[in-house]
């Protein structure tokens, strides 16, 4: 098969997939994993050939249960060749706790919804912003390289709609603060393709394209669209949860996150190479589906285990 079918061509070669099932996926489940079970679960998905796997956050653990120990999980894990385990930090102080945990690499969340910044991390945007100004310099010191967030970018479900303008701004802002990269979030799994490819254009105005990523929920089913559109436009970072854990505790309604299983299928039936055994992949988003006490939300995954 070539590389990309006619229709596709401008399809970058190397697609970075980046995991966020055992981070931004078990935080919205309501079932706790012990640290012995969240290490086999990230060591299994690296098993799959992944290569970026949020492993954690350092959030305060009342906040979010579920990920507490994160220090203890990240630590504990087995270093493989040219994996990378990062970890979710908010503030200095959860940068502070990554670095003794020797995390290399985190990720930092802001918002382009006023409302949604106070219900999620108690501050506004511009506060937000002055938390990633204090850690970013010790993160330089560290080497430590920051990924950003940015969430809500096509609706937010207490403003509605945000000007594609504001988050193309915000963007910018985040890469002159020290992110190498930015990935923007339908939190509430909103979005279309062509409002998908209407933020890109608008955000690739104010950053280069190579420092956009796109993470999209599928609560309307239209992650995958939205994705291919991105893929279109240039962007080669994707966001995506085995078996399609996650959803947001502060979005009520919003589903998980686009599936890594669906991903994968697509990015095979493109000719592109990921790396990713998704035989492997479909077992592992059943096995972590069976601890959480629940089936799989993985369309391919729910398929494709029962003709292997």
């Amino acid at each position: 098969m070539s590389k990309n079918i006619p229709l596709f061509s401008d399809i970058p070669a190397q697609i970075k997939l980046v995991e966020v099932g055992p981070r931004d996926g078990l935080q919205n489940e309501n079932v706790s994993l012990s640290v012995a079970t969240r290490i086999e679960f990230i060591e299994k998905l690296a098993d799959c050939g992944l290569r970026y796997i949020e492993a954690g956050s350092f959030v305060y653990s009342k906040k979010i249960p579920q990920l507490i120990e994160s220090a203890q999980v990240i630590t504990q894990l087995r270093p493989q060749p040219n994996v990378v385990y990062a970890a979710l930090v908010p503030n200095l102080h959860g940068l502070e706790d990554a670095i003794a945990a020797g995390v290399r690499e985190v990720s930092f969340f802001t918002t382009v919804s006023e409302t949604f910044c106070q219900k999620n991390i108690n501050c506004s945007i511009a506060e937000s912003l002055e938390r990633l100004a204090m850690l970013a310099p010790l993160a330089q010191k560290n080497h430590i390289k920051i990924r950003a967030y940015i969430s809500c970018v096509l609706g937010c479900p207490y403003e509605g709609k945000i000007p594609f303008e504001k988050t193309a701004k915000l963007a910018e802002i985040l890469t002159n603060a020290g992110c190498y990269e930015v990935s923007l979030g339908d939190t509430i799994g909103v979005g279309t393709p062509h409002e998908a490819y209407t933020l890109i254009q608008e955000t690739a105005r104010r950053i280069p394209l190579q420092q956009i990523a796109v993470h999209f929920h599928n609560t309307y089913g239209q992650a995958l669209a939205n994705i291919l559109v991105a893929l279109q436009l240039g962007v080669h970072v994707i966001d995506s949860s085995v078996a399609g854990l996650g959803g947001c505790p502060y979005a009520k309604g919003a589903s998980g996150n686009v599936s890594t299983e669906d991903v994968v299928y697509m990015l095979h039936g493109l000719g592109l190479k990921t790396g990713v055994d998704l035989a492997k992949l479909s077992h592992v988003g059943h096995w972590i589906s069976d601890k959480l006490k629940h089936k799989t939300r993985s369309n391919v995954g729910e398929t494709y285990t029962q003709h292997t």
